[in-house]
């Protein structure tokens, strides 16, 4: 008997939209790091989830093609969508994810998951001018939270427009997300989020970096839910709600094939 497989479309409402990511269920016990990390390099997506029973939830971790990596937001939302659409877990249960960033949990809301992550505010830091030089950007803000490195530009368009030398940012293990305040209708502010130092060229939608963006926004916006867009070109909304030190992510998710590891 092989290891089920995935892959779903999070942070999407249809096929081939949002962000991908393979979800790995060991179901007979904990596999090697070093197994795990040849499977996200041989899935070649920005993330891979390996779940394996724990208790009364799933002990997850995430590997992207190089690294395994502390916090994933698009590759937990999957997973919820996994275990719910298999009937591992029922539409009314809130599903507990243990993993390197603690408790985390996802509970299923009309069509739509909400997340339960932990708050990762960013503070003002100078940053690399190789960084800034890599991206292109002229910043407003420059900082970092324990994670990745965070930008605001002026605008969204500046947003758009960044065309960043990857191979400049790949020296960089950190991420760096570029945010602004949103022109469009409907939508608070906008992001992209370049990590070629962990395997990530452009992440497609990014649902840790929303755990920053969105403590970043309060004070700036005055409000505490959001809706957001990450303006890749896939592209994919994300619901950002702020309670305490905590922050709930609602996305939806598209199942696009299933298989077996062999």
């Amino acid at each position: 008997m092989g290891c089920p497989i995935f892959q779903v479309d999070a942070f999407a409402a249809k096929p081939f939209a949002g962000n991908p990511a393979a979800v790995c269920l060991l179901l007979n016990g904990e596999k090697s790091s070093q197994w795990m990390q040849q499977v996200a390099k041989e899935m070649n997506l920005s993330e891979t989830a390996f779940l394996v029973p724990q208790g009364d939830g799933w002990k997850l971790r995430w590997f992207t093609p190089t690294v395994e990596v502390e916090l994933c937001g698009h590759a937990t939302l999957a997973s919820a969508h996994v275990l719910f659409n298999l009937g591992l877990a029922e539409a009314h249960e809130v599903i507990s994810f243990y993993t390197q960033s603690g408790l985390l949990k996802a509970s299923l809301k009309e069509d739509w998951i909400e997340l339960d992550f932990p708050a990762e505010p960013a503070w003002a830091e100078e940053i690399s001018p190789a960084i800034i030089q890599a991206l292109g950007a002229k910043p407003i803000f420059a900082g970092r939270n324990r994670i990745d490195y965070l930008v605001e530009v002026a605008s969204e368009q500046e947003v758009l427009d960044l065309k960043p030398d990857m191979g400049s940012l790949a020296a960089f293990s950190q991420g760096v997300m570029v945010t602004a305040k949103a022109a469009r209708p409907g939508y608070d502010f906008v992001s992209r989020f370049f990590g070629p130092g962990v395997g990530i060229d452009e992440d497609p939608v990014t649902g840790s970096a929303h755990c920053c963006l969105g403590p970043y926004w309060q004070p700036k916006l005055n409000k505490s839910e959001f809706n957001a867009w990450q303006a890749s070109a896939r592209g994919g909304a994300v619901k950002v709600r702020l309670e305490g030190d905590r922050v709930f992510l609602g996305g939806q998710a598209v199942m696009v094939f299933q298989g077996e590891l062999l």
